[in-house]
């Protein structure tokens, strides 16, 4: 399992509409094998700046999708006056197992 850290950074104004169309790509992502889930984030000091942590099963089901159709389709939108910045894409997996919660 990895996890995922998408960072998107919109022009001003746009906040609402980067969080409609993640709707969109949210359901793309939901059919793509090996994603397991994906959840939107909101910098509380820079509202203009966005994080989608999404788990996968693998690395290569998360590139698989990064090379796909349906990722191309679904983001295409975001190169239309969007995002102010190029995204960064960060990969994580476990670094040891985790312990019992506290």
């Amino acid at each position: 399992m990895i996890t995922v850290g998408m960072q998107y950074h919109v022009l001003p104004g746009k906040g609402p509409t980067f969080e409609e169309k993640f709707g969109e790509v949210l359901t793309v992502l939901g059919a793509a094998a090996g994603h397991v889930r994906s959840q939107l984030f909101q910098d509380v000091n820079d509202r203009a700046s966005y994080l989608i942590v999404s788990e996968w099963k693998t690395t290569d089901a998360f590139t698989d999708f990064l090379a796909s159709d349906a990722f191309a389709d679904a983001v295409s939108w975001a190169r239309a006056g969007i995002l102010d910045r190029r995204p960064v894409h960060q990969v994580y997996q476990h670094a040891a197992p985790l312990g019992p919660p506290h």
